[in-house]
């Protein structure tokens, strides 16, 4: 299914009299304030986030997965599935490829699929959490860290191969998250684990092409419980100093203990350039894969306002490759993405009205009151008609749900595909 033009100019027709009546007030509000507004809606315009391939089915839990149905079946599939939120959010500008999930059969046809939907191919992920069928070692006790070099050789391999497929595509990062660790003590040495993961990951990272970065993701726990050879940030950046300087850390937002500062991890790594990419999503309990914005919405501004403030002050740090990893199984997938797409954008517009002039005179004031007015006054802005003119200046709808419910996208998708397909994946 593909969002015609038509379509779009359709759905906009009853709203556009309320939007404009509520961009104008807002804008006149911001306005008097000292704030740019058409700077704001050109960087909201401009903010792209990738689509994880295995996010475009419904998900699972370990009890059990639940259908909705017209599920893309092939990576062909997924590309349309992404151009169709695309089109309505205009924010959806990318795919970010799970191998060996998503391999392409004929890279010329994928790419030019993708171009005509306007979509870039971000980072690509490699998988060493699964063994694959017809392969000769099993990862059951680790694969880049794994005591068996026959092991850790396949798992590097792996990586090199997911490089190869990429560079293809125009990829330019890989990320590398590892389900490697243990659950019960003494199981492994610590540190063995931890310099087999260095010298793996360096023997990849010879394989990166020169304009490309390898994102070392972390996660505390899961599918290990009693220890993760890459645990938190500061293992990732260890491992990322050992590699070189196209190495970097990725933060997930769930994969975290619960209350971790993650703003200010963002910001510490900023500061020393290592902060390579970014993964969205929300929990309550620990890597629920929960829509972004969901559960801690306040969390995701006071991250987003460190974010910001890094692209403005930390040039040695580099553009960062934006990705949502969230996946729910009691809704419909593309309408999860679509609501993740507009709670990153109300962060992102929320932390750009941060006066950060102000905010840093009141801290040098110690003026610990004013300098919580200044973040949560942004804070409380609907700031909802600025996203709207920037999706309405880019060629989107005014109400990306509404819009695909109007449409019945779910229900074409069941027409061309019919009800038994599955995305592939977890």
């Amino acid at each position: 299914m593909k969002i015609q033009e038509q379509q779009v100019l359709e759905s906009n027709k009853s709203s556009l009299k309320s939007h404009k009546e509520n961009f104008d007030f807002l804008a006149n509000k911001l306005s008097k304030n000292g704030h740019d507004v058409k700077a704001i809606v050109s960087k909201l315009s401009d903010f792209q986030v990738a689509i994880p391939s295995w996010a475009l089915g419904a998900g699972g839990t370990r009890f059990g997965r639940f259908s909705f149905y017209g599920e893309p079946s092939t990576l062909e599939q997924k590309i349309e599935d992404i151009g169709v939120i695309h089109s309505l959010t205009q924010t959806a500008g990318a795919v970010s490829l799970h191998i060996p999930w998503d391999i392409p059969s004929d890279y010329a046809a994928i790419k030019e699929k993708a171009d005509a939907l306007n979509i870039k191919f971000d980072a690509v992920n490699s998988n060493t959490f699964q063994d694959q069928p017809g392969a000769a070692e099993t990862y059951k006790y680790g694969s880049l860290s794994n005591l068996d070099k026959a092991v850790r050789e396949q798992a590097i391999q792996h990586n090199i191969d997911v490089i190869n497929i990429g560079d293809k595509l125009g990829s330019k990062a890989l990320t590398v998250w590892l389900a490697d660790g243990s659950c019960f003590p003494g199981q492994n040495n610590f540190q063995t684990a931890f310099q087999n993961t260095q010298d793996s990951l360096i023997d990849i990272y010879k394989a990166l092409p020169d304009d490309w970065k390898m994102l070392v993701e972390y996660k505390p726990y899961e599918p290990n419980f009693y220890s993760t050879v890459i645990q938190d940030w500061g293992a990732s950046l260890m491992l990322a100093n050992g590699c070189g300087d196209k190495a970097y850390t990725l933060v997930d937002l769930g994969h975290h203990l619960p209350n971790s500062n993650i703003e200010q991890i963002v910001s510490i790594l900023q500061l020393k350039g290592k902060l390579g990419g970014f993964h969205f999503n929300d929990s309550k309990y620990g890597d629920d894969d929960l829509t972004v914005g969901s559960i801690k919405p306040y969390a995701l501004f006071l991250i987003f306002n460190e974010l910001v403030y890094g692209m403005q002050n930390n040039p040695q740090n580099p553009d960062l490759a934006w990705m949502i990893d969230a996946s729910h199984n009691v809704k419909d997938p593309l309408e999860d993405l679509i609501q993740s797409l507009e709670a990153i954008q109300e962060a992102y517009a929320k932390a750009l009205l941060v006066d950060q002039k102000a905010l840093k005179d009141a801290q040098l004031a110690h003026d610990v009151v004013k300098c919580q007015e200044i973040l949560q006054g942004a804070y409380r802005t609907d700031v909802r008609p600025l996203i709207e003119k920037a999706r309405l200046d880019a060629g989107g709808v005014i109400n990306p749900i509404s819009a695909y419910r109007s449409l019945d996208v779910r229900g074409q998708l069941i027409k061309e595909r019919g009800k038994n397909t599955v995305a592939t994946g977890l």
